[in-house]
């Protein structure tokens, strides 16, 4: 769908919600009314494509995707809150994204509940007006030829509204919301797809019954907000369906799946590597101090296989420790294996503050930038990274 086309349905879809009353003494955020943004001649990384265990773009030059989270998306809209992001998602805002050394990549995190407008999701904040919000900000990674990466962060299955993770992506609605995201950016084959954030099925093991559920689907566990105890289950959906949902709309774009526990656990993402006709999947690997594979021990064994066969991309890396000493080591050992890396997270905030017990919250760790206009670096993390770029 050329984006013409695809801003006559928005506008569509956009009329048709007027006729329904909205409230009109609440602000509509402008990322969800503005025309879409003019990204310029296509000489942003388009053609991307899984050549062997690496990723090349259109002319055939190897990329590795480096950069950042952005986050926001993927909660703000099922808050009534009246933006879409943890801060501006203004051209400026993408322009300090893009000042940092080699940084080429951007993961933008979504709700199904707002993709969708479903399942009591604030209808001034979903439907039509998310889709425009995500679609604007991709035109804008674009512009300063910056790869998007497009990834399912909270689901909502049933008539569940998707305010928090769950261990699998659903049933009910996953699929559905896949094929429509596929199909809204089907012609833009400078985006990535990821389709789950972090898998944590079998109460969170790496076990069989873990890696045939990613796979596969089962029946997995309920989680209301806040809490860590199940109230239900619900069917999940495995990867093998969302890559044959995606696949069903013509898309060719790379989809890179995160394995179980969080996706940290890469053990037998090879054994259970889904079917895909078109031969374009990857990995996605996410690392934090807390994690249980954080040495170089564990990364030589099933991640080292895994970057051996396909495109591995660490999408989130962090310590909330506000220290360097994780992530540099780490940095180190991807790039000797060809595999990308994105930092968590780019929200802007005070100084930084370690956690009290690493993995368990608190404190302010993940913001690492100062500001959304200069984009300096926020505390040791975030310097760490920042100098690592710059020494590539």
């Amino acid at each position: 769908m050329t984006r013409a086309t695809l801003w006559m349905a928005l506008a569509g879809a956009l009329a048709l919600a007027c006729a329904k009353d909205p409230d009109y003494t609440k602000p509509k955020p402008p990322e969800g009314t503005a025309p879409a943004p003019d990204p310029g001649p296509k000489d942003w990384p388009h053609g991307l494509h899984v050549a062997g265990n690496h990723i090349e773009d259109g002319a055939g030059s190897t990329v590795v995707m480096r950069g950042v989270n952005r986050s926001g998306s993927e909660y703000r809209c099922v808050q009534n809150d009246p933006t879409f992001f943890d801060g501006p998602s203004t051209e400026s805002s993408v322009a300090a994204i893009k000042s940092w050394p080699n940084v080429n990549t951007v993961r933008v995190p979504l709700n199904e509940s707002c993709w969708l407008g479903i399942n009591g999701a604030p209808e001034d904040y979903s439907g039509a007006y998310y889709k425009t919000a995500i679609y604007n900000y991709v035109q804008w990674l674009h512009k300063y030829d910056l790869i998007p990466i497009l990834e399912l962060h909270w689901v909502g299955p049933g008539d569940q509204i998707a305010n928090r993770q769950q261990p699998m992506l659903d049933a009910d609605h996953a699929a559905t919301f896949w094929t429509d995201v596929a199909t809204t950016f089907r012609d833009d084959d400078g985006v990535v797809l990821e389709p789950y954030n972090e898998p944590f099925p079998d109460g969170n093991k790496d076990s069989e019954a873990a890696w045939a559920c990613w796979r596969d689907g089962c029946t997995a566990n309920l989680y209301a907000v806040g809490s860590n105890t199940p109230t239900g289950t619900y069917a999940a959906a495995g990867m093998q369906s969302i890559v044959d949902a995606i696949r069903a709309t013509g898309s060719t774009h790379i989809i890179l799946l995160g394995g179980v526990q969080y996706s940290n656990a890469l053990t037998q993402w090879l054994a259970h590597k889904p079917n895909d006709p078109l031969g374009q999947l990857g990995a996605a690997w996410h690392l934090y101090q807390f994690n249980a594979c954080v040495s170089a021990t564990c990364w030589d064994a099933a991640p080292a296989a895994v970057a051996a066969a396909v495109p591995l991309v660490a999408t989130e890396i962090g310590e909330d420790d506000c220290l360097g000493v994780f992530v540099s080591p780490l940095m180190q050992w991807l790039d000797g294996h060809g595999a990308g890396y994105l930092a968590w997270s780019w929200n802007a905030g005070t100084a930084c503050v370690p956690a009290p017990m690493p993995g368990r919250g608190g404190g302010r760790p993940w913001a690492i930038v100062t500001s959304y206009t200069t984009g300096a670096p926020n505390g040791g993390y975030a310097q760490a990274f920042y100098d690592h770029l710059g020494g590539l």
